[in-house]
This record gives structure tokens, sequence and C-alpha cells, in this order.
């Protein structure tokens, strides 16, 4: 296939419309390796029905509503505007509490409001965390580590820098156990993710602003067009994510 053709077919997947933060469009284009953890297991064995549930940038609800927690007990905060106006589309006529954010330290609830805070790759402040948790609430986030797809990023945007590279495990824990909360569970991980044409990738790093910054087709063709012999070469393009989970009761 000549580079024009390539490049068209590239720009139409740069195009393509992202909705909530399902990426079912990529299936069977890529294939990302299963954590050590159940991320949805762990919250659900310390979420019970009469909680107060919150779900911190819950995208558009897709997990939220796959936990059957009561509509009524349930309160969502999002901060980007495509998917506020899907929670609210979707997540406020079943009863469920919208609240759109504008910065991690302060959330829109009182002191002390809910029971269990659940936070699945969203930005957080451990303070704004204790102080809306009762005493014994639970803390349950799993993160994306500042080492995320590092040097994908730094191949595909010269010069590209993390802010949070030191953002992991070990000083998360650390920060929590100074605010004393008490650590029920941690893990960390590094698992692989493949894409098996650059289309994927091209969708991908299109919708992942933060770790490739003024990505276009355009801008990066030449980088593109490297990892696209790589994939015709190995059948695939890895890359390495960084993932870790907490779940940490408040003792107040």
């Amino acid at each position: 296939m000549d580079l024009n053709t390539l490049k068209k077919r590239w720009i139409v997947e740069e195009s393509k419309e992202f909705k909530g933060w399902d990426f079912s469009y990529l299936e069977g284009r890529w294939e990302d390796e299963e954590l050590p953890w159940d991320y949805e297991k762990i919250v659900c064995q310390h979420l019970k029905k009469d909680n107060k549930l919150l779900d911190m940038g819950t995208g558009g609800g897709e997990l939220l509503l796959s936990l059957q927690h009561p509509h009524i007990n349930t309160s969502v905060t999002e901060a980007w505007e495509p998917n506020l106006k899907l929670c609210k589309e979707t997540l406020e006529p079943l009863g469920v509490t919208v609240r759109q954010v504008f910065s991690d330290n302060k959330l829109p609830f009182d002191d002390n409001t809910f029971d269990i805070i659940i936070n699945r790759h969203e930005d957080y402040d451990a303070n704004e965390v204790k102080r809306t948790l009762k005493a014994d609430g639970i803390f349950i986030t799993q993160q994306v580590g500042g080492k995320n797809n590092n040097e994908l990023s730094r191949f595909l945007i010269p010069g590209f820098k993390s802010d949070v590279l030191d953002f992991e495990l070990s000083k998360e824990v650390n920060r929590f156990k100074e605010l004393d909360f008490t650590i029920l569970y941690e893990n960390e991980y590094f698992p692989y993710v493949k894409f098996f044409d650059i289309g994927a990738l091209v969708y991908f790093a299109k919708i992942i602003v933060w770790e490739f910054p003024g990505f276009s087709v355009e801008r990066c063709f030449n980088q593109l067009c490297e990892l696209e012999w790589k994939i015709k070469k190995n059948g695939y393009l890895e890359t390495l994510e960084h993932r870790f989970i907490i779940a940490a009761r408040n003792n107040k």
C-alpha cells in the first residue's frame, strides 16, 4: 500500500467519534494484558446495597451500571463536557445524582457524605476524598501510573516529557497513610498492549491527549510509517502501560 493511501486511511481513523469511555471500536485490533487483580470484583467485595456510593470520573457510566447499585444511593462526577452530557442523558433519568467537577480539590458534596468512593483512572485529591468519606468509609482507586506508554509517547511526540513520572503506588500509599487511612489492598503492574494495525494506534493516540499532546497523522506521519514497518515485520506493535490499585479505609 502506498504512503498516500495509508495517510488517508489513518486520517479517517483520526476523525472517528469517541463517546463515554468505550474502546469497543478497537475490538480485534488490539490486545491488552489482563491485570493480576479485578477492579470490579474488589469494588463489589466492599459495596453494600445501602451504601452511599460516589463514582469519580464515571465516563459514560458503563462500569457504574454494571455494579447494579441502587440508583438512589449513587452519585457520579464527570468533568469532560461530552461525557457529562451523556451522563445527564443516561444516568440522571435513572435517579443517579450527576455533578460536574471543575477541580480535583473541590468535590461538590458535603463532608461525610459517602460510605464508599470508587475511582478508575480519574484524578483525585486525597484530602477531598477524606473529607467526603464517612468514618470507616472505603476509597478504591485504580490508576494509570506515570510511566504509562512513556516510550511510545516519546517516540511519537519528540521532546515529550511526562509531568507525572513519579506517580506510582508507593508514593500514593504513603500519602493515604499520612492521612490516617488503613491500606486494605495494594498492587502495581506494567501490562503490555499490542496494536495490530496503525489505524488502531491513531484512534487511541488521538483520544489520550495527555500522553500524546499535539498528536495528529499529519504531524506524526513519519513516526507512524516507522511503526507500520514494525507491525509488518513483527505482526504487532507493543507498548507497556502502568497500573496500580489501592483500597483504603478512612479512619477519620
